[in-house]
């Protein structure tokens, strides 16, 4: 066998493992799923599971950073940086609701645990200032002209967060409403009317 099948194969079973993990959390929860139950799912041994993955809080953790990573990555590769706050601002909501319904298992996973206790600080750290550091740059760019108000970051960035999820949750509840234009413009406004100057 050689490294790179060895490590392809390795790769493929910590990919199963996070697919499976992310299917039982939702279903069933955090607490009523086992590793045994992640493992049996993701057809390798326990102990290659906690080869990868030494606890279930590290699943759980590397889980919200891999598809937050994901959604980071997404989002900016289908925005177009104009220079305009608010037409940039817009474009990356509105590519983060195209996520969210083309994701729905993955955003159900955002609803439930984003702001759960076993997402630990360092992993919602990493995730708002690392891996969102573009949305960091474009609050700071608007508040530096005077369009973004000049709260503190932290603050707006958590606030940008809550109300994202809750525009998201309302299109889960009503997904025939997320390709209506006038719901998603609205959704949009509400949010630029909380952080706008």
């Amino acid at each position: 066998m050689t490294i790179e099948h060895a490590t392809k194969k390795q790769t493929d079973k910590k990919n199963a493992i996070l697919t499976s993990a992310l299917a039982l959390f939702v279903r069933q929860g955090f607490h009523a799923t086992s590793t045994a139950s992640i493992a049996k799912a993701a057809g390798v041994a326990t102990g290659t599971l906690f080869h990868h993955f030494p606890t279930k809080d590290c699943i759980i953790n590397h889980l919200f950073l891999t598809i937050k990573q994901e959604f980071a990555d997404t989002i900016i590769s289908n925005s177009q940086v104009t220079g305009n706050i608010e037409s940039d601002a817009n474009a990356l909501w509105q590519n983060a609701i195209d996520w969210a319904i083309s994701e729905p298992l993955k955003q159900k996973f955002f609803l439930q645990f984003s702001l759960s206790a076993e997402i630990n600080a360092a992993t919602r750290q990493q995730a708002m200032n690392g891996i969102l550091g573009f949305i960091v740059a474009l609050i700071e760019e608007g508040q530096q002209q005077n369009i973004i108000a000049h709260y503190p970051v932290d603050l707006l960035l958590e606030n940008c967060h809550g109300q994202y999820l809750a525009a998201i949750c309302f299109f889960t509840d009503h997904p025939e409403l997320g390709k209506d234009t006038s719901h998603r413009h609205a959704s949009f406004q509400l949010f630029w009317k909380a952080i706008k100057a």
